[in-house]
């Protein structure tokens, strides 16, 4: 008897080209609860088994499929995938290989709206004290949407009609499709550089969830939270809703509505102005109306009718500060006097000539004083200073004599 021996290789490869070659299960869809789930994060691949009451089987969903997900695939989560059997030869076990995956009972765009919803909330981007209040009168307002679109018609036309003097800043951007939300979140960067910005409106007309979805996206949401200036949401129709609704400071049920809720009305405000006007006139009337009033009786008035008496106790009082200013200045006058008079006193005392008066003499020689009998000489011509001149003198005899 004869039989060939194969290697454990040869045998999964062989198993393999089995599974690949049938046609039953080359494309199968498979619903099962998910279990063991785990992502590799830096090869992008996700790893899980599908479980029902009886049995489990391993799946494999690779990168490029798995970022076509609408949704964050969890543990215990009821799902229908789509895709082929295989061996892999490496351990030898079979699984699914998952091309295409979608909940159980609900849709992929609603469970991944529902996901990132809760996610943000959790993390406090809906709060409402977050929320900022619209200003009363946008000078320029950035509106995001497609230029082709009849939001961007309806926002215009509102615009011009009940704000003319406010300016729009229109970035045309993609509303649907893949990178539609990529396309947004551009635009609002370029926003955000600019100063010049005092609102943003981000929106598009109505539409299917599948062409809302871009609305939904977890990053678009996150670059509106950090809006320096306040952001509008105006997506579909008023019963549509969208992640940016939730993050933004306003939602607007619709481009037209968000149009009416951003700028003020012209003729409202004119006529809030005139009110205004006529108000402060008749204040202003009425303040002149009662200054008159008391005019009148000051006119009306005893002093005003006899003016003279409205001076006679000034004038009384008049006397009596005189009367009192001449006293105090007579003793100033008196004080200062007898001061005066024994300065001069003593001034006299001091003063040389009155020395001289008395019968003394200043002797100089040569210009000099001459204090002592030693400074002179026989025959010195001396000067003798009298209370009424000078005379010349010679000396006869000197300090040598």
């Amino acid at each position: 008897m004869s039989y060939s021996v194969m290697s454990v290789s040869q045998l999964n490869r062989y198993v393999k080209s089995l599974l690949d070659g049938d046609q039953n299960i080359s494309n199968i869809y498979v619903k099962g609860e998910i279990s063991n789930f785990k992502c590799n994060y830096s090869s992008g691949h996700m790893y899980f088994s599908l479980k029902d009451q009886d049995a489990v089987i391993r799946c494999a969903l690779f990168r490029n499929d798995a970022a076509r997900l609408r949704f964050v695939p969890e543990n215990d989560m009821s799902v229908i995938c789509r895709g082929r059997v295989s061996i892999y030869e490496r351990d030898g076990t079979y699984q699914l290989y998952v091309t295409q995956m979608q909940p159980d009972g609900v849709g992929a765009l609603a469970l991944a709206f529902e996901q990132v919803k809760k996610k943000l909330s959790s993390e406090g981007l809906f709060d409402e004290k977050l929320k900022r209040p619209l200003p009363s009168y946008p000078k320029k307002i950035a509106v995001l949407t497609s230029e082709n679109g009849a939001a961007v018609r309806d926002i215009l036309s509102i615009t011009e009609r009940r704000y003319p003097i406010c300016e729009i800043l229109l970035c045309s951007v993609s509303v649907q499709g893949e990178y539609a939300a990529e396309s947004i979140i551009n635009a609002l960067y370029s926003v955000y550089k600019r100063d010049d910005v005092d609102l943003i409106i981000v929106g598009r007309g109505g539409g299917s969830a599948e062409d809302l979805a871009a609305f939904n996206d977890e990053q678009l949401a996150r670059v509106i939270s950090r809006s320096p200036v306040p952001v509008v949401s105006a997506v579909g129709h008023e019963t549509d809703y969208t992640i940016c609704d939730f993050v933004a400071d306003l939602r607007a049920p619709t481009p037209s509505a968000a149009a009416e809720l951003c700028v003020p009305d012209s003729l409202e405000l004119l006529q809030y102005i005139s009110s205004l006007k006529g108000a402060l006139n008749s204040l202003i009337n009425g303040k002149i109306s009662g200054y008159e009033a008391v005019l009148d009786g000051y006119k009306k008035s005893t002093v005003f009718g006899s003016p003279e008496r409205l001076f006679e106790g000034v004038s009384q009082r008049f006397d009596y500060l005189f009367s009192d200013f001449c006293k105090s200045f007579e003793l100033l006058l008196s004080k200062d006097e007898m001061r005066f008079k024994n300065c001069v006193d003593r001034l006299k005392m001091l003063n040389p000539l009155g020395v001289l008066s008395r019968g003394y003499a200043v002797v100089k020689k040569s210009g000099n004083t001459v204090s002592s009998k030693s400074q002179l000489s026989a025959g010195d011509v001396v000067s003798l200073t009298l209370k009424d001149g000078d005379v010349s003198c010679r000396v006869l005899e000197g300090e040598d004599n």
